[in-house]
């Protein structure tokens, strides 16, 4: 009877230390990778992005577009500010919140 709960508890010790190990590992992978240099498809999609970010950094908007793009934007800019009243539709809102008042109600 001893035996059968010791070995019941170093299976249930056994089971806890193998995942707590894969998670450990799991996570070393990840930080490890972090260090590495990227694989090379890797590598070539960050720097795509990187230079797009560039790109549109530097003309103030999508990069590439023609002059039709512009026109369809600019019509469906205009149509959100007519269904929503004009502003800014770039900047985030403003929120204001007042605090309800209560009313004391006595029995």
């Amino acid at each position: 009877m001893i035996l059968h709960r010791v070995f019941q508890f170093s299976t249930v010790l056994r089971s806890a230390l193998s995942v707590q190990l894969r998670r450990n590992i799991g996570f070393t992978a990840v930080v490890f990778n972090k260090t590495k240099n990227l694989d090379p498809i890797q590598k070539l999609f960050v720097d795509k992005i990187r230079d797009y970010d560039a790109k549109s950094t530097k003309a103030g908007g999508p990069v590439d577009t023609t002059a039709e793009y512009q026109k369809n934007m600019a019509e469906e800019i205009a149509k959100l500010q007519r269904l929503y009243g004009g502003g800014d539709l770039l900047k985030f809102p403003d929120f204001k919140f007042e605090a309800p008042k209560f009313e004391e109600v006595s029995k």
